[in-house]
């Protein structure tokens, strides 16, 4: 089964432009500092000799005492983050099953993975460049005959952008725009959005598909989940998969 995103709308999300900006910030910055260094020459050239400052200054007493001690990995966020982005996924429910697909491999989205699971992937590849998409992980499981859940955790660089806060962002954009939605903020996550689909996704020959979704940010991270089943999934459902998820983070 595909992620049931949404088609593209008629005015996509908007993303923040940086690269060309701040390439044209960056070169009006350096021609306002050499003009501003030239009429420096030009005006002091005019000037007779300033008198130096005496050399003696008055000392400045050191502080004393040991400094703040360093975090421990376990306080430290950016510890956890930089690690093995798998051990900050959800663990598998005891007694669940392998899903019938799997995303990834060994626990891990690359780029190329993650943009399949666009509408249009190609689209969604270039997307995730311009985001400055850094790494993915990602785990899936099946409950019962049909409830099927799948996780991602999305990391960006964010040297430019702040690509997972926008990621969430156009997650909530398509949940939005989805008919028959019923959506609620995730508490503690800030912007966080829960997500249920009353309409089922249906084509002939399948059975009809009920899905739900989450989508929040912490940092560089984005998170994902998406939940199917053949009946209507309960809000209480993906609702404690997200604040169980985020709390890992």
């Amino acid at each position: 089964m595909d992620s049931p995103e949404a088609p593209p709308p008629e005015t996509p999300p908007a993303r923040r432009k940086s690269g060309r900006s701040a390439a044209l910030i960056a070169t009006a910055a350096v021609l306002g500092v050499v003009a501003g260094t030239c009429v420096g020459y030009l005006v002091q050239a005019d000037r007779g000799p300033t008198a130096l400052p005496p050399l003696s200054q008055p000392s400045v007493a050191q502080a004393k005492g040991a400094g703040p001690e360093p975090l421990s990995a376990a306080r430290d966020r950016q510890v956890k983050a930089d690690g093995d982005l798998r051990k900050l996924l959800l663990k598998k429910p005891r007694g669940a099953r392998a899903a019938p697909f799997t995303a990834g491999s060994d626990g891990w989205m690359s780029l190329a993975d993650d943009a399949e699971t666009y509408d249009k992937p190609a689209s969604g590849f270039a997307d995730l460049v311009a985001g400055e998409f850094r790494r993915a992980a990602v785990t899936d499981w099946r409950e019962s005959g049909t409830y099927i859940v799948e996780v991602r955790l999305i990391q960006y660089r964010q040297e430019e952008t702040l690509g997972a806060a926008e990621a969430a962002g156009n997650g909530y954009y398509w949940a939005d725009k989805a008919a028959g939605t019923d959506g609620w903020p995730i508490p503690g996550t800030g912007d966080g959005m829960a997500y249920v689909h009353n309409k089922p996704a249906s084509k002939p020959g399948y059975v009809d598909v009920y899905t739900a979704e989450a989508h929040a940010w912490r940092g560089d991270i984005a998170m994902e989940i998406w939940v199917y089943d053949t009946k209507p999934v309960p809000k209480s459902k993906v609702m404690d998969l997200a604040k169980r998820q985020m709390e890992r983070l």
